[in-house]
């Protein structure tokens, strides 16, 4: 244990990765906008007919 000074060094400072940038065309675009509108529009459909929440009764 002779070289004990840099054993906790901080590591150095990474940079932060770049992003992927894709463009997608306006017909995709809106595909994918009535995507998400269907998929929200089933889950409130489907909130609608679970039992709402109720106190515990003792």
């Amino acid at each position: 244990m002779s070289d004990t000074n840099n054993t906790f060094k901080k590591a150095p400072k990474r940079k932060p990765a770049k992003g992927k940038s894709i463009s997608v065309s306006p017909e995709m675009r809106q595909a994918y906008a009535d995507l998400i509108q269907q998929r929200a529009d089933k889950e409130e459909i489907y909130g609608r007919h679970l039992p709402q929440d109720e106190p515990r009764r003792r």
